[in-house]
Formats: structure tokens, sequence, C-alpha cells
């Protein structure tokens, strides 16, 4: 899973505006199981898939897991496959998954269609990603043709419970089976922090349960160190200077890319922070720049950085910084965040165009009381919070766009916008 793909402001995720304005978002397929079937007594989670014959694998996949329990002890909102949804898995697969010893990954991917609290077609249909009991996330994508959760359809939404909802997938979500160390390494181009870790004594720590959150720096960014840096920090006698370096990459926890950047600052390893932000309608980690993110294992989760984070104590020579959030043209932050999300609203991809306005908004947001002129750091405060209690994705957009439109006006600078306007 990709999260803030092209710095979090492509997000793969379009609006279902006329859609889920009809009949609850309850989407049609021609077989499988339907809410409110023969008006039915209410049934928990678990009894409704056992009263219907089209949940036969999950339903032995769950007792299996032993997470029948775990399923009847809260409210949550469950993606369930169907007998040929299962069906769908490589030959084996099944009955190799149903073994006693193999119960660890079986929960694992059972927990990657449980999503915390009861969410309807319509709230899920507004959502970028999920997180589910596993840890790891669900991508989301919606569509006037329908809904997909990672690559799965879904067929049937809204099957009510008395502790859930059911919504009906064509496809078992498989979530990644690879810790951090493996991630980064089938991933390639992380040979010098896999090799660097190793001669910091932290492969052991990385391989751990966890969670924890890794800033990866490519083997480009370590090349920025220069070779006789890199040379020098793996000598046993710098072990705990590279440990110190490399832990300031390590966050305790899976903090993904809108968390972060919404937090700003986050601890690491190291015991120092470091500070998330836009600059120029880039994401940004320190003077790094996040160019991709979200990445899924495990144990965590990984975000990929252009450069090596160093401890502000460190004797290492450091590299040239990024322009800071402090030197940004709000101007120039809001006519990028216009010319990347107005031709996602012309596409329908309303969500996708109103998270690119919400992070330009949140930078907006982080940038020093004098960026603008009146009081228009107030008004940008009550949009995003109106646009937040915004159910329609399409409106939240324009909601959203209004402010970034005055905030332009009221900005301190003189930097030129280009002009866009999105059909409506």
């Amino acid at each position: 899973m990709n999260r803030f793909k092209s710095n979090h402001l492509n997000t793969a995720h379009s609006g279902l505006a006329a859609l889920l304005a009809c009949a609850g978002f309850a989407i049609s397929a021609t077989a499988g199981p339907r809410p409110n079937d023969n008006a039915a007594p209410p049934r928990s989670i678990v009894q409704t898939a056992a009263s219907n014959e089209s949940f036969e694998t999950l339903v032995a996949a769950i007792k299996a897991a032993g997470l029948v329990e775990a399923l009847e002890g809260g409210e949550f909102t469950v993606f369930a496959p169907t007998d040929d949804a299962f069906a769908k898995l490589p030959a084996g697969a099944l009955n190799d998954l149903l073994k006693p010893e193999r119960k660890a990954r079986l929960q694992e991917i059972l927990k990657y269609h449980v999503v915390p609290g009861r969410l309807g077609g319509a709230d899920v249909g507004q959502r970028v990603a999920l997180s589910t009991l596993s840890g790891q996330r669900l991508d989301i994508t919606a569509k006037a043709g329908g809904l997909k959760i990672d690559q799965s359809a879904v067929q049937v939404a809204d099957i009510g419970c008395t502790n859930g909802v059911i919504h009906v997938v064509d496809t078992v979500l498989i979530p990644s089976k690879l810790d951090i160390v493996a991630t980064a390494d089938k991933a390639g181009g992380f040979e010098t922090l896999l090799k660097a870790a190793k001669a910091a004594g932290l492969v052991e720590a990385l391989q751990a349960p966890g969670p924890l959150t890794v800033l990866a720096p490519t083997d480009e960014a370590f090349a920025k160190l220069g070779k006789d840096t890199i040379r020098d920090l793996l000598k046993p006698e710098n072990k705990q200077k590279l440990a110190d370096i490399l832990k300031l990459h390590v966050i305790s926890g899976r903090v993904f890319s809108d968390e972060a950047l919404r937090a700003a600052n986050a601890k690491t390893l190291s015991g120092e922070s470091v500070n998330f932000r836009l600059a120029g309608g880039v994401a940004m980690v320190d003077g790094a720049t996040l160019i991709k993110t979200d990445i899924d294992a495990t144990n965590g989760v990984i975000h990929v950085i252009d450069s090596v984070l160093l401890p502000k104590t460190s004797q290492t020579p450091t590299m040239p910084a990024a322009s800071s959030a402090e030197r940004v043209s709000p101007r120039t932050l809001i006519s990028t965040a216009i010319e990347r999300g107005v031709p996602e609203f012309n596409n329908g991809d309303f969500a996708a165009c109103a998270a690119i306005y919400e992070v330009a908004t949140l930078g907006l947001l982080a940038l020093p009381n004098d960026a603008f002129r009146g009081n228009a750091r107030a008004d940008l405060v009550r949009g995003l919070d109106a646009a937040r209690n915004e159910h329609n994705v399409q409106e939240r957009a324009w909601i959203l766009r209004r402010a970034l439109d005055a905030a332009y006006e009221s900005a301190a600078d003189s930097s030129s916008m280009m002009r866009m306007t999105p059909s409506r």
C-alpha cells in the first residue's frame, strides 16, 4: 500500500457523490448474500455469516483462527469474502492456512478484513484508507462504478449486524507477510541501509514485532554523504555513531503519512524529534523529501526518503536542506494544490481532490502568522473543520477550494497563481 503517492497529493480515490446519495450505498451483485433478506432477526457478525451459505469457508476460517470470541466482543466493520472469493486462492493455499501450525498467518489475513467500528458503505466510500485489526491499512477506491477495497470489489454493502456491519467482497484480501527488513530487501534500492543496519546491530530490532515506522533512505540518499563518509561510518569503532544516525530514522508505532503530516512532529528512537511538513507542495521530513510512503510490513510501515537524516549533534557533514516550511510561498503552495486538484475533480475523483486541498490547508496552517493578512488563518481553520464535517465528498472539495481561494487573496506574498476552474 502506498498512500501519499507522489507526495500524498495524487491519492487514488474517487467520490461516489451520485451513487452514495441513492439507497444508502447498496451495491447490487448478480449473486451473493444481500442485506435484510427475508427480514432475518438481528444477529451478530459471526452469527450472520454462519447463517448464510455463501460464507461457509469464512466461518470455518474464523473458527480455525480462534477469532469467534474476538469478533463477538466489539463493534466492527467486516469485509467478508465469499466462498467463491476463497476459491480464487492458489491451489492448496486454503488447506495450508487451515492447518494448526499456520494459525498465526490465518489470523493476520482475517484481521486484515476487519476494521474497528461500524462503517456503512457511504462512510467507507468517503475514506482513502482504513486501518485494520492487523495494523496494516486497506486502500479504498470509490468510483461511480463501485467500491474497491485493495484489489477486491464490494459486491453487497451494508448487511447490518448487532455488533457492526458486513460488506461482501469478491476477493480475499492479503496483507504483507514480510517484516521491515525483508520488505526493504525485496523492494531493492536499500542495500546501503541494510548494510548499515547490520553494522549497527539493529537488524533484529527492525525484525521485532514492533510496530515501527521507518524513514528509509535510498542508496542514492546515502550516496549524497560521499563514499568516504559511508566507509567511515561502517567501521566497527563507529558502531554507536552509526546506530544513533539510524535510530533517527525510526519512530515507535505505525505512523502513516497522513497521520505524520497532521501531527507535524514525531519522536524517534534516537530521542530527537523529526518534523513533517509541506514545503512548496512537497511532503518533507526535516531536510528530506518523502518520495514514497505507507509501504506496509508485518511489523510496521516504511516511508522512503531521498536524504539521510543526521543528528543535530553529529559531526558528520550535512547535506544541503530543502527550503523549510517557513520560506514557502503561500500562493505557490495554493497554486500547486489547485493545479493538481482540479484535474482530479474534473475526472470525477472528488475525494482525491479533497485530499489534495486538505493537505495544502494543513501546510498553510503550519506557516508563520505573518504569511497571511487579516483573518485568513481563522478562515482556513473554519474551512477545514467544515470540510471534515461534510459527508458529501464533492461538496467537501468545494469547501476547501473556497478556503484556499480566500487564503490566496489574503496571502502576504505576491506570486502569481494559475487560475484553473473545475467544472461543476
